[in-house]
């Protein structure tokens, strides 16, 4: 069969943007009424209504939940929305890179800690969120030093995935090169996890509750990028970002690398790599990288009633670019 990516590309050109004055939208929820939830670094998310129109929800903590008005000084202050996802009632799930726990927000902004230590331990530098049919959470931690920064290394494995179900909340694997997004396919029996420093996406088959039955890599051992999202379309390709070499690309259901929209620097990029072989990697190598279109892009989310309008997450744009994908993307569990 043929696929539907074959001499598929995008330029600058094919794009139209959506939202406006952003801050850190690093992922983006697609709902079927045309509604996009944006992860925002001011604490929360921006809601872009389907007539164009946006609110920010700023989070809050839930005082009948416990908090203090000391900890929600503290939480207002350290608050960094990054990995999302809808939880069954709705609420949306926060992996918050700054205050390092698993947070639900309800719609308002009201915002209680779902975990924040595994087995009496701090769970770390909390990614991602995924939320499974089955109700599972899943969640990535990139790293359990402090300085996430020095993470961006080709000697550290540090990084896991863990699940949170009925039966608690557990690590179910480890050892990973900066773990960042991931995702299920079809029939939910592979998560393909992103591994930013090794430059490279590997899939585990999950079996009955949430073990871990295989491990491989799926596609290029080196993508030649930091990459940072993913997410599938219903043909099974894996799409995907390079973050700060800033590119999107897919992976075909046979392993074939697809570069789809090229917008890098490449100078800063060779520079950033160059430093990353010698372990030398310093902010104003990455922050010397990104494209005109969206800096750094971050993450990849189908939408629009056909599913196949494609936005890009990013992690300096104030805008979300958008274009026209050949074929739909893969439903999610809030989709369905």
């Amino acid at each position: 069969m043929r696929n539907p990516l074959d001499g598929f590309t995008v330029t600058a050109q094919d794009l139209w943007y959506v939202g406006e004055d952003l801050q850190r939208p690093e992922c983006i929820l697609a709902e079927p009424d045309g509604s996009l939830w944006s992860a925002d670094a001011r604490g929360g998310v921006v809601h872009i209504r389907p007539d164009g129109t946006q609110a920010l929800v700023a989070q809050s903590l839930d005082q009948r939940f416990g908090g203090t008005l000391d900890e929600a000084d503290r939480f207002t202050q350290g608050t960094l929305p990054n990995g999302l996802a809808f939880d069954v009632d709705g609420s949306i799930l926060i992996s918050n890179f700054g205050t390092d726990r698993l947070e639900r927000m309800t719609r308002d902004g009201r915002t209680t800690v779902v975990l924040d230590t595994i087995d009496g331990t701090a769970i770390g530098k909390v990614n991602f969120v995924l939320r499974d049919s089955q109700g599972r959470i899943w969640l990535t931690i990139s790293t359990r030093i402090t300085n996430w920064m020095a993470a961006i290394s080709p000697k550290l494995s540090d990084g896991y995935v863990a699940v949170l179900d009925n039966d608690g909340a557990r690590i179910v694997a480890d050892g990973f090169m900066f773990t960042n997004e991931i995702r299920f396919d079809a029939a939910e029996e592979w998560l393909y996890v992103v591994e930013t420093s090794g430059r490279r996406v590997t899939r585990l088959r999950v079996g009955e509750g949430a073990t871990v039955l295989e491990r491989e890599v799926f596609g290029p051992s080196d993508t030649g990028g930091f990459i940072d999202g993913i997410a599938f379309d219903s043909f099974g390709n894996l799409w995907g970002t390079h973050v700060m070499s800033d590119r999107i690309f897919a992976i075909t259901p046979q392993g074939d690398f697809r570069v789809i929209l090229d917008d890098d620097n490449p100078g800063p990029s060779a520079a950033l790599y160059e430093a990353f072989e010698r372990d030398a990697v310093t902010p104003n190598h990455m922050l010397a990288c990104g494209g005109q279109i969206a800096p750094w892009f971050a993450s990849v989310t189908f939408g629009g009633p056909d599913l196949q309008t494609l936005y890009i997450g990013s992690l300096r744009g104030t805008r979300i670019p958008a274009f026209r994908s050949p074929v739909a993307g893969l439903p999610m569990a809030h989709w369905r």
